[in-house]
């Protein structure tokens, strides 16, 4: 019999005589629920990502809840040890940054309590599975993305910016390098107009970092900006500082508002993420642990390098795998 049903079977008759396991949260808490810790639910991508492990713990019986660690490494540690408590049948975690994962793992560890990583990575600590994307060569094919649109324009020697995630972050440090090493390779020849990092990850926040850039750069014709909905932030501070048409925005990640924007050219390209996707990897793992299998320890999903050129073509494959099927 699969370990898990085992569990079930178990945990029905400690319920019937009224007792757990020793040491141990009732097992049948411990068989019927997983948990999703997230960094923020109001950025879209990672209310996607729950859709996708919210689906597979469904289809296998199972009840799940996400919980907002809102960027916050300590609410994030109080969302662990409460799911803990609860005696979850496991863990899927976004950490808010690398360097705060390893706290979260080790008290899984001392409860028994498989965790399952989904995105951005951990500095150390043990970890059924590792779900990530393919953050350089995501964002090296939208460096060179931009690179050819600025070439179309004769502004290969124009300076670009950089709003990033955390560089604390693993898929931070990924997209920048990849970056650029895109836009450098793609024959962009201007220099950086620098680099600003996001820690409240709002379209707000982008807007301040881009209408400074925009005031200190001039000749800036190029703008990456690493996640979606601050991207919108981007454009916004563009437009307040009539500079629409003379900077071209590539993003990362993708809400539906990108797909009107990439067909307008207001943005050139964006790295999809496909973040139902990767919630979907992320739970099938943590099920084939619960299973007794032993899932791959890293799971690589691809990104979509979705252009003004191509969003036609792989709108179809968007709407699913990266909108969680909210785009009609």
């Amino acid at each position: 019999m699969l370990k898990r049903n085992f569990l079930k079977a178990a945990a029905a008759v400690a319920l019937s005589a009224g007792i757990g396991f020793a040491g141990m949260a009732p097992a049948s808490a411990q068989s019927q629920e997983i948990v999703y810790l997230t960094p923020g639910l109001d950025l879209p991508f990672w209310r996607y990502l729950s859709k996708g492990v919210e689906s597979v713990a469904k289809e296998n019986g199972y009840g799940y809840q996400a919980l907002d660690s809102r960027n916050n490494a300590q609410t994030q540690l109080q969302n662990a040890q409460d799911a803990i408590a609860r005696g979850v049948a496991g863990i899927i975690i976004s950490p808010t940054d690398s360097s705060t994962a390893p706290s979260v793992l080790q008290l899984a560890k001392q409860n028994d309590i498989p965790v399952v990583i989904a995105d951005i990575g951990t500095n150390e600590g043990e970890y059924v599975s590792f779900i990530i994307s393919d953050n350089y060569e995501g964002a090296k094919g939208v460096g060179e993305a931009l690179a050819e649109a600025m070439k179309e324009k004769d502004w290969a020697d124009g300076s670009v910016g950089l709003v990033t995630i955390s560089q604390a972050r693993k898929n931070g440090q990924a997209r920048t390098k990849g970056f650029r090493d895109g836009i450098q390779e793609g024959g962009v020849t201007g220099e950086e107009a620098g680099l600003q990092q996001m820690q409240s990850y709002t379209a707000d926040e982008t807007f301040k970092f881009v209408q400074d850039m925009l005031t200190a750069n001039p000749g800036m014709r190029g703008l990456f900006v690493q996640t979606d909905q601050p991207a919108i932030g981007a454009l916004r501070a563009i437009r307040a500082a009539r500079r629409q048409g003379e900077v071209l925005v590539a993003a990362f990640d993708g809400i539906p508002e990108f797909v009107d924007l990439l067909k307008s050219g207001e943005i050139v390209a964006s790295g999809m993420q496909q973040p139902y996707l990767m919630g979907q990897k992320s739970a099938e793992a943590l099920f084939q642990h619960l299973d007794g299998e032993t899932p791959d320890k890293e799971i690589v999903v691809p990104i979509l390098v979705v252009t003004s050129k191509n969003i036609e073509d792989v709108l179809p494959t968007v709407k699913e795998t990266v909108f969680a099927n909210e785009m009609e």
